[in-house]
């Protein structure tokens, strides 16, 4: 059996690179539309560019697969929102949604800054609520809907030096559940 995603439109967040690059590039070897988003920013979450969310859409497109590069902060409602407003204005609807996209800022619990926590939480948690929330209300006027939630061993039993990490990861749990 061969699962295929033809005429399904996809987001994956946190696509620029690592598992969310190899999400969206299966995707659209199956033969989904997909929304590569991606701050583009370091692994603490510093600068941002939309180069890495272009390369994997070149990439896509160099396979025969269709594409668009997204920038949107998934922090930002706003912008979850005009993420999805502009895949159902190219494509139509939105079928699939992978909250991927992530941060670290690891420190000891004892050392850990507030604005260390609150930006690890905002990404993983608020991101992937604020994804979720924008996608939902299409997925449920069109009658289906996927969204998928990446989580880690580290919101379960813990990491030394990813508090922030793991409170968020387990709070995606909470949410997802």
């Amino acid at each position: 059996m061969t699962i295929e995603f033809k005429d399904q439109v996809a987001i994956v967040t946190g696509a620029g690179n690592g598992l969310g690059r190899s999400h969206a590039m299966e995707l659209a070897r199956r033969g989904a539309k997909v929304v590569v988003n991606d701050f583009g920013g370091a692994r603490d979450g510093s600068g941002g560019s939309l180069s890495p969310a272009e390369e994997v859409v070149k990439a896509i497109e160099a396979e025969g697969g269709e594409a668009m590069a997204n920038g949107a902060n998934v922090a930002s409602i706003e912008e979850t929102g005009q993420m999805v407003a502009d895949a159902v204005a190219r494509w139509g609807r939105v079928d699939v949604l992978i909250n991927n996209a992530g941060i670290l800022r690891d420190r000891s619990f004892g050392k850990m800054s507030e604005a260390e926590w609150d930006a690890v939480v905002a990404v993983h948690l608020k991101g992937s609520a604020n994804c979720a929330r924008s996608v939902w209300n299409q997925m449920k006027e069109q009658g289906y809907g996927r969204i998928l939630m990446t989580t880690s061993t580290s919101g379960i039993y813990g990491n030394f030096g990813q508090t922030n990490y793991g409170a968020a990861k387990m709070g995606v749990i909470g949410m997802m559940n």
